[in-house]
């Protein structure tokens, strides 16, 4: 971004905010090393969360994973800390967490949440990912390094004042990196109004919104940018890459719904048959304009929102309401104008979406073609990434930290407790 000052000799001044990446490469025997249970941290860089029975575990991002005793929602306790380089998303089922490290798939047993340890890992899964909009990749062997590894990017923000010649365009983001990226593509937060197993006896929890993971009968399935892969966990604490189906590009989240797997990507949302487990089968594609767009489902209506201020390049700040009684024929019913939709979370009629730095909104839902006038409450001072209701109880994430409501009163949401970011 850039700001100008000028005087009559037309000499400008612009302070200029760039992005920085230095490159920086680990091997993958130290990073696969670095696995370890650690006492608490605190809050710093929150991404996902995941939820399970009195446990919430939060994503702090391209680090670990924070386990929160929240059996009294009014005093979060923090409990430990998994070191995890290169984490993003999150799974648990019974006793086994299953979270992305980098390239690899890893399963902790967490039957003792104060000492959780590694029991399984899948290597080499992942080829590339993205954090702070920045890729990162797996490289082969070289001269210097005699195993594989991993080249990630530090981020950082400087600010400078030059001199400029007063004609020049100024209105541009600057980059001194040797990958250019959009500015205003802040740190990403990159795991029924949940993303959730129907199949799975109660031993998995629940995801949010923004979850590339989802468990289903005995499958984790995750999402890479061009990926859906299939783990079979008929074995918890030792998962094994199971299948790999191709889904094109920018692919973004996953939410089962019944027999149903809803895809979002930068394009569109993909709707594939679950029935076999096994072998999910693509039935549609609903497409829309370039755009970040997570989806949750109930019922024969899909909830997906599109925003701009990112990697995708998108131009529209809209929430779609789609038909998918027909999953093969996926319908538009209608679309709304929203400030800036990130995550969302149905409790029907109850919808929950969150706007980025615009806060939190609270619609009532039961009627598609009127959501917008039927606005019930609008809460602006906080963060709001992505959120996850559980009826009387509402858990919302963002870049201030993590919040829980009492929602016995929608209209009026009441605040438990917050665990804010340390500074």
């Amino acid at each position: 971004m850039a700001f100008v000052s000028w005087s009559c000799n037309d000499q400008c001044t612009e302070t200029r905010i760039s992005r920085r990446l230095t490159p920086i490469s680990r091997p993958l025997a130290e990073i696969r090393s670095s696995v370890r249970a650690e006492a608490a941290h605190s809050l710093k860089k929150p991404g996902k969360m995941y939820v399970k029975g009195n446990y919430l575990f939060i994503n702090e991002i391209k680090e670990g994973i924070h386990i929160i005793d929240n059996s009294n929602p009014a005093a979060p306790n923090f409990i430990s800390f998994i070191n995890i380089p290169g984490n993003g998303d999150i799974a648990v089922k019974g006793n086994i967490l299953y979270a992305d490290s980098f390239s690899d798939l890893i399963a902790l047993d967490i039957s003792d949440v104060n000492a959780p340890k590694e029991v399984g890992r899948v290597n080499n899964v992942f080829q590339t990912g993205q954090f702070d909009g920045v890729w990162w990749t797996m490289t082969a062997p070289n001269a210097g390094i005699q195993d594989n590894a991993i080249t990630d990017y530090k981020v950082e923000y400087v600010t400078e004042t030059i001199s400029t010649n007063c004609e020049e365009n100024i209105m541009y983001p600057i980059f001194n990196s040797a990958t250019a990226m959009s500015f205003s593509d802040m740190a990403s937060f990159g795991g029924k109004s949940a993303s959730s197993s129907s199949n799975s006896g109660g031993t998995s929890g629940k995801a949010g919104s923004m979850a590339r993971f989802a468990l289903h009968d005995n499958f984790l399935y995750t999402v890479s940018q061009s990926s859906l892969h299939l783990f079979n966990i008929s074995k918890p604490s030792t998962p094994s890459n199971f299948s790999t189906i191709n889904l094109g590009w920018n692919i973004e989240t996953i939410f089962p719904y019944k027999n149903r797997l809803f895809i979002g990507s930068s394009t569109g949302m993909f709707i594939y048959d679950n029935s076999n487990p096994s072998a999910p089968q693509q039935l549609s594609v609903f497409q829309h304009g370039n755009a970040c767009d997570p989806v949750v489902v109930h019922d024969d209506i899909a909830y997906v929102t599109l925003r701009t201020g990112t990697a995708c390049a998108g131009t529209q700040n809209q929430m779609d309401l789609v038909d998918v009684s027909d999953a093969s024929s996926p319908q538009l019913i209608r679309s709304y104008q929203m400030q800036n939709p990130h995550g969302l979370s149905i409790d029907f009629p109850t919808l929950y979406l969150c706007e980025g730095e615009f806060g939190l909104k609270i619609f009532n839902a039961e009627d598609k073609m009127d959501i917008e006038s039927k606005l019930l409450a609008h809460f602006k001072d906080m963060d709001a990434y992505d959120v996850i209701s559980l009826g009387k109880t509402v858990l919302v994430i963002g870049k201030d930290g993590f919040y829980q409501y009492d929602a016995s009163d929608v209209k009026n949401l009441r605040l438990l407790s917050k665990i804010p970011v340390s500074k």
